[in-house]
């Protein structure tokens, strides 16, 4: 169960790179949407027959990233979770990628499922209604020009999942001397051409049983409307501290839990790619769709991010005792305009969840209902990080439709909520947030902790030292680290080195929470370590 557990949060981790590139493609792609739209940029500048083919040139690029996300997914999900030679399974995951889809493919073709028999035409012609036509065509799809079933990034991560297995196990295999040469890594691509094709053939059987179970959850949550967003934005907050929140929000943006439509008679399945097929296909995909969507998106973050949490930093600022304000103040600052910009909130949300349920069951149910407020106002903003950048670029370059003045309306009330409702917890139940701790917990060290060797140093000690550590790597926020026995690892030598906390995953996962300069923190103990 424990390693369960790890492997569930290092492909939480894994999927971070794939979603870190479509942020930033989603970015542009809404940008480029906004400068071809004539009702936001007028006649004249949408006319300019050069500049128009840069911005459409940008809006191809964007949209193909989204297009091939399934594949994206297997190869993160393989090179995330690979003991070793990582290379190796990102490589043998294409192929096990490509191999699944022909499988699924060959299996479809002996059943006489083919485009031409499943096409709108055919099935009507053989008395089908026109609607469940329509439905039925929409579940498969061409995938690097493979006929196959329409599993979006699911497949991938399976093929992902397989490959990874299959990579662990046998990279290290030695064959007889006579076919050496294919043995070790080599071995990994061919075990999985040979594994995948069969495994595609048998997903076949069962997908239309596991596509229809998965409807029904998703029926299920757009028949509960607004009850069911509340209870998705209040868990993904409830999540944050498990590294969790990944997987439900993968879920709902790229799977039928978070909508299908249609669009050219293939199906789009998932808020996340609704949204951008939305953007990509101006009028092709209605408002109310996309909104059903958006739901689920960045919307319901922007009253929290930008106004919220800036907010509750600023009361942990004002509680904080005097000989600590500087500290705190650096502190604080930092968290809210990453909030506020990207929509990265762990490094304020650390501050406060560990020592205060109160705060953090209260940070969740305010978040839950400013997803709601954002759907029964009928808002449309899409993405994934819920800061300004989001709100400007989807909301307000968005024109008018996308309602962006009402996220900017609650959070001129989230602003005060939050803040005199974090001071008051905060003052009533003697919460020790950043600045309020006992003297005896706040831990000094002989090294410079803005010194990046002393800091780099500092964090390895607090480990548990070089022989403690098995591996490290990072996401948006978070130094992710496997260690070998907990209970070396000291939370307060990581906290002066300038980590907003500390959680224990499981028995061998630990994560320090930097912000988003963890990059640069994991690559200097990488280097640290190695040398």
């Amino acid at each position: 169960m424990i390693k369960l557990g790890s492997k569930i949060h290092d492909l939480g981790k894994a999927l971070m790179t794939p979603i870190s590139v479509i942020a930033a493609a989603g970015i542009f792609l809404g940008l480029a949407s906004a400068l071809q739209n004539p009702t936001i940029m007028g006649d004249s500048f949408t006319h300019m027959k050069s500049l128009q083919l840069v911005i459409g040139f940008i809006r191809q690029v964007s949209g193909a990233l989204f297009a091939n996300l399934p594949l994206f997914f297997a190869v993160a999900t393989a090179m995330g979770l690979a003991n070793a030679e990582k290379a190796t399974a990102a490589f043998s995951a294409v192929i096990g990628f490509v191999g699944l889809h022909i499988g699924v493919n060959y299996s479809l073709l002996a059943q006489n499922i083919t485009p031409a028999t499943i096409s709108v035409a055919h099935l009507t012609a053989q008395g089908m209604p026109a609607s469940e036509a329509m439905i039925y065509t929409a579940e498969f799809t061409n995938t690097l020009g493979i006929f196959t079933y329409n599993m979006s990034v699911l497949g991938g991560v399976l093929a992902g999942l397989i490959t990874m297995w299959l990579h662990n196990r046998f990279y290290t295999i030695t064959l007889p001397t006579a076919i050496a040469f294919f043995g070790g890594r080599r071995f990994v691509p061919i075990i999985t051409i040979l594994v995948l094709p069969i495994v595609g053939v048998l997903l076949s059987l069962v997908w239309p049983s596991i596509a229809l179970g998965i409807q029904w959850v998703g029926e299920l949550i757009g028949r509960t409307g607004e009850i069911g967003t509340f209870i998705y934005a209040a868990s993904e907050r409830l999540l944050i501290p498990t590294g969790l929140h990944h997987i439900i929000n993968e879920t709902v943006r790229f799977t039928p839990i978070g909508g299908v439509t249609t669009l050219d008679h293939q199906s789009v399945v998932g808020a996340l790619n609704i949204f951008n097929a939305a953007l990509s296909n101006p009028g092709a995909i209605s408002d109310d769709i996309t909104r059903q969507a958006t739901r689920f998106l960045a919307q319901g973050k922007i009253p929290v991010m930008m106004f919220g949490l800036p907010a509750a930093a600023l009361a942990m600022y004002h509680c904080a005792k005097p000989e600590h304000k500087g500290r705190v103040k650096a502190l604080m600052l930092a968290g809210a305009l990453a909030s506020f910009t990207t929509g990265i909130t762990e490094p304020l949300e650390f501050c406060f969840i560990f020592v205060s349920p109160v705060l953090y069951v209260l940070h969740a149910v305010l978040t839950g209902l400013s997803f709601v407020l954002m759907q029964l106002l009928q808002v449309m903003i899409g993405n994934v990080q819920g800061g300004a950048i989001d709100w400007v670029i989807f909301g307000i370059l968005g024109g008018s439709k996308t309602h962006w003045w009402y996220p900017l309306m609650l959070g001129i009330i989230y602003a005060p909520l939050y803040y005199f409702s974090f001071l008051w917890v905060i003052l009533r139940m003697q919460v020790k947030t950043p600045g309020r701790e006992d003297d005896s917990d706040i831990e000094t060290t002989s090294s410079d902790p803005q010194a990046s060797d002393g800091k780099t140093a500092n964090i390895i000690k607090g480990l548990g030292g070089e022989g403690n550590i098995v591996d490290v790597d990072c996401c948006f926020t978070r130094l992710r680290v496997k260690v070998k026995d907990m209970t070396q690892v000291v939370d307060k030598t990581l906290m002066t080195t300038g980590a907003m906390g500390v959680k224990r995953v499981t028995e061998t996962d630990v994560q320090v929470i930097y912000g988003p300069q963890v990059e640069q923190i994991a690559n200097q103990v990488k280097t640290r370590l190695a040398s």
